[in-house]
């Protein structure tokens, strides 16, 4: 049984549950909440998978909006529990504030990096998943043209873009890869409708596939795709279900696998840089029941051809972060 807690508005305090030891670890979810079949979802599943293996109990709070973060921090701090997850980027500013007031409190923030000697910071190869599911996107276009739409215009999201792009051309040459972003804030995570509307925009621009990274505003995406008959592809969990047959794949980004084990080592979880990869379990795409039709012996071929380039080095995957800028697609 987990132990649910949750801010109500800017300025509400954090009730904490009753119950709940004081070593019990905590995660914060970021805006759009933990049910947003994405990124949120994928690391509640990491700390539920936790929670039912070991019989023990955490702590989570759904934010509201922005200004609650280091109030969210400071409340778990005080309370004890250890450690405490942040999912999401956006964690950085308040955790550098807080992270040095609580000195014997573990934190682990996911998709920033915070140098404080007690915060464990975890980073994905987006770009490499992303590349993966380039390649069965330009291996299942008819078209030859396939689109991407972007939750908030961030670099992360830029790398994932990027790599989804280097992955169709360096496949097929004579593609064309259309892409756009829901919004440039972080309302830009929850607006299914701004997602539906962007992808009728890429169909009409000749895409018949779709890969939404953006959070719960890829849900719309999604829904447009299925309805207009033409595939999709989902981010960051397992999002085949929604759509059985019309979602080609999904760029599995494993925060799962790192709330978890953060979870699993508890206060004395390892601080520092942590990088998860193809490698590592930290990306992949997703096949199962809902997709298998779709994804043919030479597509699967394809994509382990490619795992084996990137691992060896022969396929250099550009990592938009590293400098800015993206050799397959102009932003």
């Amino acid at each position: 049984m987990t132990h649910m807690t949750k801010l109500f508005g800017a300025c509400a305090a954090l009730a904490l549950s009753t119950g709940a030891a004081l070593a019990d670890p905590a995660i914060i979810y970021d805006l759009g909440g933990k049910f947003d079949k994405s990124f949120n979802e994928s690391a509640f599943n990491g700390a539920t998978m936790w929670a039912e293996e070991t019989g023990e109990a955490f702590n989570e709070v759904e934010l509201q909006n922005d200004a609650q973060r280091e109030q969210a921090l400071r409340r778990f701090a005080e309370a004890g529990n250890n450690p405490i997850v942040m999912a999401g980027f956006s964690f950085e500013t308040a955790l550098n504030q807080v992270a040095p007031d609580y000195p014997d409190t573990t934190f682990v923030v996911i998709d920033a990096v915070v140098d404080q000697p007690n915060v464990r910071s975890v980073i994905f190869d987006e770009h490499v998943g992303s590349y993966f599911v380039g390649v069965l996107a330009a291996m299942a276009s008819e078209s030859d043209t396939v689109g991407f739409v972007g939750g908030m215009d961030i670099p992360t999201i830029r790398k994932f873009g990027c790599g989804y792009a280097q992955g169709v051309l360096d496949t097929n040459p004579d593609a064309t890869v259309v892409a756009n972003f829901v919004g440039t804030t972080p309302d830009a995570w929850n607006d299914p409708g701004k997602g539906s509307e962007l992808t009728l925009a890429q169909i009409s621009q000749g895409a018949d596939v779709v890969y939404a990274a953006a959070g719960g505003s890829g849900v719309g995406v999604l829904q447009t795709a299925a309805d207009e008959d033409i595939l999709s592809i989902g981010v960051d969990s397992n999002q085949n279900y929604l759509h059985p047959g019309q979602v080609l794949t999904s760029m599995l980004k494993r925060v799962d696998n790192a709330v978890y084990d953060a979870f699993m080592a508890g206060p004395e979880v390892e601080t520092g840089l942590v990088i998860m990869g193809a490698d590592n379990g930290g990306v992949g795409y997703a096949l199962d029941e809902n997709n298998e039709s779709l994804i043919t012996d030479e597509m699967k071929a394809a994509v382990d051809e490619a795992a084996a380039g990137i691992a060896s080095g022969e396929i250099m995957v550009h990592d938009y972060t590293s400098d800015e800028t993206c050799p397959a697609i102009q932003f």
